[in-house]
């Protein structure tokens, strides 16, 4: 498997396709890139020869921050944003969507499973009964 910026690109896949594996390269950057490393779009992965993957990495270094230092980054610009209190920094802060999204419904994967609050079981209600019924008995 090639390695390009530290990650091992699948060598089944078309090289467009295979280059969005790594961090922040998106299909819209690909074309970009394959353009100034002068490589066919079409062309797999495992075709490609070693002057073709260099050409690629130096592509890569030139225009776009990826992978460790845009993690860096971003979570750097998180970390500016609860430092200063902002709205966004405090959504972070709470474990919510930041960018809008509604809350009322939906939201699951960044609130996690629903918690049901204020409802009891039959058998956990059952207990607090007679837990308050032992309470009442022993203050007669």
């Amino acid at each position: 498997m090639p390695r390009i910026s530290g990650i091992e690109i699948p060598e089944t896949k078309r090289i467009d396709i295979a280059l969005t594996h790594i961090y922040g390269i998106g299909r819209q950057n690909v074309g970009l890139l394959l353009a100034a490393a002068k490589v066919e779009p079409a062309k797999k992965t495992k075709d490609l020869n070693e002057e073709e993957i260099s050409r690629l990495q130096r592509a890569i270094d030139r225009s776009l921050k990826v992978e460790g230092d845009l993690r860096k980054e971003v979570s750097e610009n998180i970390k500016r944003l609860k430092q200063t209190g902002s709205y966004r920094g405090k959504r972070h802060l709470a474990g919510l969507p930041v960018r809008g999204q509604r809350t009322r419904t939906n939201a699951r994967t960044k609130r996690g499973k629903r918690m049901t609050i204020g409802a009891l079981k039959k058998e956990a209600l059952a207990k607090k009964q007679q837990a308050e019924a032992a309470k009442a008995k022993t203050k007669q």
